[in-house]
């Protein structure tokens, strides 16, 4: 016969009971992130921002963050007090999503949070369920490839009914208003952000030089991403191809590609067949820690993408006063101002990818504010530092009826 502990149950009934009452009495906002601890990639460092500037902005609400794919946090955070966080990485990969599905509408059922923030468009399904089930609004963030050819009929409905969209650039605005059609008022642009404090001018480490037995003046170009078969829009291949033409006036410049991914064969395979293997580096994974260090070792960041909805690597490069190039069709045109803080080439024109390349190599690009590593780097910081995107986040919440409710 099972045998009920009284007074176990009488404590979780009142622990139950204050919890409850703590959300009736309190304002509460969930937010779904797909993770932010235990990867860093472009959507993670967007939704730790997201994140930072919420509770910066209103520190006094309860936050519930919902995370898909992290275990825990990470060593040495310190997040505010009333902050909870649930972890549905714990979960095998194969019952992951039925998992994180499970606690974002069982607690948005049972907390009736005032506002739920999802930095992935795919989260927004739930989102939507919950607004028709408890009239509970929703935002949701458009980052790039998330949000292209999206033909998924629930969650073009859920995009439809979103009480604000986030976009982290124009060009992603426009794309996904061009394909999607809906209501320009509900798409805001939100872009991304970065902390300087990581990033900043120095002198080219010599451990470095050392380590890719390169001369201090030897012109470098870098790129710093996946190399994943499904990120070769980014345009590292073309950079590769447009070398040989480079070296013709620069014969010593090198190239380092940072990144690992299963595109790497490829690559390796293009660099044999153009016999560059003297002038190429693939550097692999590089951590957080020597990222700025890579950046102050190269003369030129180029990233001719074609498919980027932002490229939060285009302002890190900016932040260390490097040359930056990007290119002409995709959310480089927002990172670096419409070409004010860098180089837009068409991503497909090789020879134009060289030529600007060699131009900025040999100091003649036409725009001297690339060569002004400082005045670089204060326009990035003004432009897209972590206080402008806080005040703007602000100004968001403050033209949305969403802000009385918090």
């Amino acid at each position: 016969m099972l045998k009920l502990d009284s007074n176990n149950l009488i404590t979780q009934y009142r622990t139950f009971g204050e919890k409850s009452k703590k959300y009736r009495d309190s304002k509460n906002l969930h937010i779904w992130f797909p993770n932010i601890f235990e990867f860093k990639g472009g959507i993670q460092v967007y939704s730790a921002f997201l994140l930072e500037a919420l509770q910066a902005l209103y520190p006094d609400i309860e936050y519930d963050v919902f995370l898909k794919h992290d275990t825990s946090l990470c060593q040495n955070n310190h997040s505010i007090t009333n902050t909870e966080f649930h972890f549905a990485g714990k979960w095998h990969k194969n019952l992951r999503t039925l998992a994180f599905a499970s606690e974002i509408l069982g607690y948005g059922f049972w907390q009736s949070p005032n506002l739920i923030i999802s930095s992935h468009l795919n989260f927004t399904s739930a989102a939507y369920f919950l607004k028709r089930l408890k009239g509970i609004p929703y935002w949701t963030v458009a980052h790039g490839v998330d949000a292209w050819n999206i033909t998924n009929p629930t969650l073009k409905t859920a995009l439809r009914h979103a009480d604000r969209i986030l976009a982290v650039s124009s060009y992603t605005r426009d794309r996904l208003l061009q394909e999607q059609k809906l209501d320009p008022a509900k798409i805001s642009i939100l872009p991304n952000t970065f902390d300087p404090s990581r990033f900043s001018i120095a002198d080219k480490p010599k451990y470095l030089l050392d380590r890719y037995r390169l001369k201090p003046q030897q012109p470098v170009i870098l790129t710093v991403g996946r190399l994943a078969s499904t990120d070769a829009y980014k345009g590292y291949d073309q950079i590769i191809q447009a070398l040989p033409e480079i070296k013709h006036s620069i014969p010593d410049v090198h190239y380092i590609l940072v990144g690992k991914g299963d595109d790497k064969l490829r690559i390796e395979q293009l660099v044999t067949q153009l016999g560059l293997q003297n002038c190429v580096t693939l550097a692999g994974f590089v951590s957080d820690k020597e990222l700025c260090a890579h950046y102050n070792l190269c003369d030129v960041f180029a990233m001719p993408s074609r498919g980027e909805g932002f490229g939060i690597v285009y302002l890190e490069a900016l932040a260390c006063g490097k040359p930056t190039l990007g290119g002409n069709q995709d959310g480089a045109i927002d990172a670096l101002c419409d070409g004010e803080l860098g180089a837009l080439v068409d991503p497909l024109d090789v020879n134009g990818i060289a030529q600007t390349l060699i131009q900025i190599l040999q100091g003649t690009y036409p725009k001297p504010l690339i060569y002004q590593p400082q005045a670089l780097r204060q326009r990035v910081i003004d432009t897209f530092g972590f206080v402008k995107f806080q005040q703007t986040l602000a100004e968001l919440m403050k033209n949305s009826p969403i802000e009385s409710r918090l």
